[in-house]
């Protein structure tokens, strides 16, 4: 545990990458803000909200590893606690900007959405109810985020573009196959029912499964990367 500590702090040797993670996500909002108050556009902000919260975290999940690994490992830190450690840390930074998003959203609230009636942080049902369970997804949901760009890195690493590339069109086939069985099965019915009725407690579980999976998948991965 000590050494996963020890690369949790060497990773952060780069804090300025994840002060930048805020970098994005401020100046959309102030870009919505700007747009309500002039009465310009939707009030509705929280789709740009997750576009661009996604996209700073998943290439900030890439970074810890493309950028700190090869010198982590001239240091002679093995791959499993350098994964472990950079793992561990991700998790805490979703934890806090996590509770970060819930203080603003209760702030968004309370205010009227600013006083002009914006929705940034209540994204629709995503982040719509009680304060714990907008915390708890968000946690997961930001976890999920860093492991997955964490695990594209070390695809990257070890079997370089067209590995990666590879990695891709797996994912994305495998979602296509879960489409064609679904229609060739006639489970549309279900399929609906189930998203419809998924309760946002239920969704943080699946958003917690999946990272689960990726941080396992990422695991299994670096145990053997060259750099």
């Amino acid at each position: 545990m000590s050494t996963w500590i020890r690369v949790a702090r060497y990773q952060l040797t780069d804090r300025y990458v994840y002060v930048l993670l805020l970098a994005g996500p401020a100046l959309i909002f102030l870009v919505n803000l700007a747009l309500a108050a002039n009465g310009v556009g939707a009030r509705q902000g929280a789709g740009s909200f997750l576009i661009v919260t996604s996209s700073a975290f998943l290439q900030t999940g890439a970074r810890s590893i493309t950028r700190q690994l090869p010198f982590a490992l001239a240091l002679g830190v093995s791959r499993r606690a350098f994964y472990a450690g950079t793992a561990l840390l991700a998790g805490a930074i979703a934890a806090v900007y996590g509770l970060g998003v819930t203080v603003l959203q209760l702030i968004e609230r309370a205010t009227g959405g600013w006083g002009l009636n914006l929705h940034y942080f209540r994204v629709p049902y995503l982040l719509a109810g009680p304060w714990y369970l907008t915390w708890l997804t968000s946690f997961a949901g930001l976890t999920l985020l860093l492991a997955w760009g964490m695990w594209l890195a070390i695809i990257y690493r070890r079997w370089n573009l067209p590995g990666l590339l590879g990695f891709i069109a797996a994912q994305t086939l495998a979602l296509l196959a879960v489409v064609v069985i679904t229609r060739w099965a006639h489970g549309w019915h279900g399929a609906g029912h189930f998203v419809t009725t998924l309760t946002t407690g239920g969704l943080t579980g699946l958003l917690a499964a999946l990272t689960v999976a990726m941080l396992a998948g990422g695991y299994a991965t670096i145990r053997r990367i060259t750099v």
